[in-house]
């Protein structure tokens, strides 16, 4: 903070009464700014700060040099739809019945969801909009589809461009490119929306298309990856398109967050990274480059509930507040938990309905040492592509050190310590079952209180076809 904007701060902190310390008075006064970065299908180990080799990803690794790098944050959906639910709700989106990704009108009735997320549903943008925020969305939105889907202004959102939605869209969508450049249109119209509400607090989602499939980069964006080219054919590799499509979404966080800093607004801006859930896979027709994606150590891509399609990168850049340069291994933290942490932040009290099913994880972004009070718990209706490796069982909870998962009917039980087995490979549920009784109970009851719905007869199956006699 310069001299100027700190004696501004604290002339405003010594007017306010009764406040006993003028740090507490100048947090008050100057309520933080919000910017969260959502990437589309990105794997927890795509980015270089997250152990890739081959993929450059310099801005992404400034930003956790200059904050704080999380290595156990969670998603709470492991497709799109759901996952996004939770940080707009705090609740676990089956709560609102969104089970999967939103569809055609057809294929969400057949999956007993909504059409869109209910506009009455508490979100972040409404409550912040409601206690005096500027708010904007740009990207991906995907919370409702079809005909009379609503745009995210029912949202509490004052400022929004999107591809799907109804209401304002992002330009050259007709462009074959377009995917490939929609990260740059993306970070315009936010920097527009932030040079607009600079001297007021404000809150705005930067949610990427990228690098959801189908993928389509610019020559000029493949040309750093050209030795991942196959050898002796016209045809461009699937590293190539994959990690140009990665380097690109970099690259465009980097402009936007060096125009925060030009702006001056670094010292108030709490900025967030993460990704919806884990990277897609080679058997999605459309998403052959995508299986590039890199989940790290971690077993299971999208729509597995196993680390790799629901554990995710989460940065966290607040310059004097987060600490620089920290890796933290040990705090449990959730989509879910986005509400009610940023609320916390921005002096917002929760209306007594609201319930979230996360918590207030404040401290933990800013360094404090301690646990989370609530084990997570996810389900999945739904089968899982690709290799059996990634096919989980529909339930999963994680508390503490320990993660089980199982079927409804008591099938498929899997333990594992995390901490010391991160790729889930040796189930203890033998070994510990007074763990497995109390972990059982607890999600089996969570999973009763769930909207009643269809199973797909795939779901928590990882049934191979053995070859028969004929």
């Amino acid at each position: 903070m310069n001299r100027r904007r700190f004696l501004t701060a604290v002339g405003a902190a010594v007017t306010l009464p009764g406040m006993a310390f003028a740090a507490d008075s100048v947090r008050k006064a100057k309520r933080p700014n919000f910017v969260f970065i959502f990437a589309d299908d990105l794997g927890w180990g795509d980015l270089g700060c997250y152990g890739n080799r081959q993929i450059k990803t310099p801005f992404l690794d400034k930003l956790a040099a200059e904050g704080t790098l999380f290595t156990q944050f969670y998603v709470n959906g492991s497709v799109c739809s759901p996952s996004r639910t939770a940080f707009m709700t705090g609740h676990y989106p089956a709560r609102h019945a969104v089970h999967g990704h939103f569809a055609t009108h057809v294929q969400n009735k057949a999956r007993a969801m909504p059409n869109w997320l209910d506009p009455k549903a508490y979100t972040v943008t409404s409550l912040l909009n409601k206690a005096g925020y500027a708010t904007g969305h740009f990207g991906k939105w995907h919370l409702g589809s079809g005909d009379g889907a609503l745009e995210p202004g029912e949202y509490g959102i004052d400022d929004h461009r999107t591809r799907t939605s109804n209401g304002p869209q992002l330009e050259g969508t007709s462009d074959p490119y377009f995917r490939a450049k929609s990260t740059t249109k993306i970070v315009d119209r936010t920097i527009d929306f932030i040079e607009k509400n600079r001297d007021k607090p404000f809150y705005v989602n930067v949610w990427t298309l990228i690098p959801h499939a189908t993928l389509h980069p610019t020559d000029e964006q493949m040309k750093p990856y050209e030795r991942y080219a196959p050898r002796g054919v016209p045809y461009k590799g699937a590293k190539q398109i994959y990690y140009a499509t990665v380097s690109d979404l970099d690259c465009q966080v980097g402009r936007l967050i060096k125009r925060i800093d030009e702006l001056g607004l670094s010292d108030n801006t709490l900025i967030v990274f993460s990704s919806d859930n884990g990277p897609e896979d080679f058997d999605i027709g459309n998403a052959v480059h995508s299986g590039i994606g890199d989940t790290g150590p971690f077993r299971g891509r999208k729509r597995s509930l196993y680390e790799g399609g629901i554990r995710m990168p989460f940065i966290v850049r607040w310059p004097g507040r987060t600490p620089a340069g920290k890796v933290d291994d040990t705090r449990i933290i959730a989509g879910v938990d986005w509400l009610p942490t940023v609320c916390s932040f921005a002096g917002v009290k929760l209306p007594t309905d609201l319930k979230p099913d996360g918590e207030d994880m404040a401290k933990a972004l800013l360094g404090t040492p301690g646990q989370r009070s609530k084990p997570l718990m996810w389900e999945w209706r739904f089968g899982v592509v690709g290799d059996m490796a990634h096919r989980c069982p529909m339930l999963a909870i994680r508390e503490g050190k320990w993660k089980l998962l199982m079927n409804p009917d008591s099938s498929r039980i899997e333990l594992y310590d995390i901490p010391n087995d991160p790729t889930e490979l040796d189930n203890l549920a033998l070994q510990h079952p007074q763990v497995v009784k109390e972990l059982s109970q607890k999600v089996l009851k969570w999973q009763k209180t769930l909207p009643p719905g269809p199973v797909n007869r795939a779901a928590g199956s990882n049934a191979y076809p053995w070859p028969k006699e004929r």
